[in-house]
């Protein structure tokens, strides 16, 4: 079998999951401190991230500015034309910030698992990066980055209550890239690592879960049935982002 991201078995015969999707709107914002890096107990770092494994392309500057954390955030259209994009993008974001690449103490990308191409981008930009600049380079696995991102859109805070998520990511040809993570006393265990299961199976997995998860990704709106099964918050529209893989980086560059 091939594999589609780390640790993650395709099924036999699995092509390259591109498609042509419609052009998005993109804006980049400057965000206050609220970042999660303190839940994480790791200190703040300078950082650049990106995800490319979906159809969005999401990618965040994060650093320390007089004093507070901020974070320079960019969200458009991914898939292939993210291969056009992301290097043009990042530099954009270090100009906006004052930073150089080499002022930098790391790079985190979005490992996968999800579109063949936007991950061989992010891992071919990432250790070009790296290399250029002698940064230490942090994969971070989608599916984390993605019960991340739901977890900070629930709690809106750097550190909050217990919680499980399962992250779903359409995997197309009628299978779902599925894990299971718990924040537990300010971080992350794998509960199921991430693997390549069907829709079917997805529902089990959820029948299983404790009263009040969080389920989210794009995978419970390619096969809305999964819906039924949410014992609490579902948020379908949540991706794996590149301000989750900056919170994420730094407990991961120290680990």
């Amino acid at each position: 079998a091939g594999i589609i991201g780390p640790g993650v078995a395709a099924a036999p015969g699995r092509r390259s999951l591109t498609r042509i999707i419609p052009r998005m709107s993109t804006s980049v914002t400057v965000s206050p401190p609220a970042s999660g890096l303190a839940a994480l107990d790791a200190s703040p770092i300078r950082v650049v991230a990106f995800d490319t494994s979906t159809e969005v392309l999401s990618v965040a500057v994060g650093a320390p500015i007089d004093g507070e954390y901020r974070t320079w955030v960019h969200s458009g259209e991914g898939g292939a034309q993210a291969s056009h994009t992301l290097i043009a993008t990042v530099q954009d974001l270090l100009r906006q910030a004052g930073l150089r690449l080499q002022d930098l103490d790391a790079i985190g990308f979005g490992a996968g698992p999800g579109a063949f191409t936007g991950l061989r981008t992010a891992c071919a930009v990432a250790q070009g990066f790296a290399l250029g600049a002698g940064l230490r380079v942090v994969p971070v696995p989608s599916l984390l980055a993605l019960a991340e991102e739901a977890r900070f859109h629930q709690q809106c805070a750097a550190r909050g209550p217990d919680l499980s998520v399962v992250s779903l990511l359409d995997a197309r040809m009628g299978e779902v890239y599925a894990a299971v993570y718990a924040w537990r006393v300010g971080q992350w265990d794998t509960l199921r690592p991430p693997c390549l299961i069907s829709p079917g199976q997805a529902a089990s997995w959820l029948a299983d879960m404790p009263a009040g998860t969080v389920v989210a990704g794009n995978a419970l709106t390619a096969y809305p049935e999964l819906l039924g099964g949410c014992s609490g918050p579902a948020l379908p529209a949540i991706v794996p982002s590149a301000q989750a893989i900056v919170r994420l980086a730094p407990a991961m560059l120290a680990a």
